[in-house]
């Protein structure tokens, strides 16, 4: 059974920072691309940042030189870093997986940044 555990959302100020930690089980973590996705309300979910097995990084044009997506293989868990947030940050995060052609979802972390 496939687990992807999001965890380290909150309500932070703007120009804050948070962690986000996703906890994988289930798959063969270190041979998955993992990603991280948000969704506003009334909004669609986007991509955020992801990172493939090799720790190559892509990023969302809004989050570049604010937030870093990284993973540990060795503790199955992917993590991404936010900094300097802004109000418009404020969402649902959810962590994704890539696994063996099958797309996993986690159960989504709200995210709140107040102006």
């Amino acid at each position: 059974q496939v687990q992807l555990v999001e965890s380290g959302g909150g309500l932070v100020q703007a120009g804050g920072s948070l962690r986000l930690s996703c906890a994988a089980s289930g798959i063969i973590f270190r041979a998955s691309a993992m990603a991280w996705y948000r969704q506003a309300p009334g909004k669609e979910r986007e991509l955020v940042a992801r990172i493939n097995m090799f720790s190559s990084t892509n990023y969302a044009d809004s989050v570049k030189d604010r937030f870093t997506i990284s993973r540990d293989n060795a503790e199955n868990t992917v993590y991404l870093e936010m900094n300097s947030l802004k109000p418009e940050d404020t969402a649902v995060y959810y962590c994704h997986a890539l696994s063996v052609g099958t797309a996993y979802w986690g159960q989504g972390t709200q995210v709140t940044v107040s102006s």
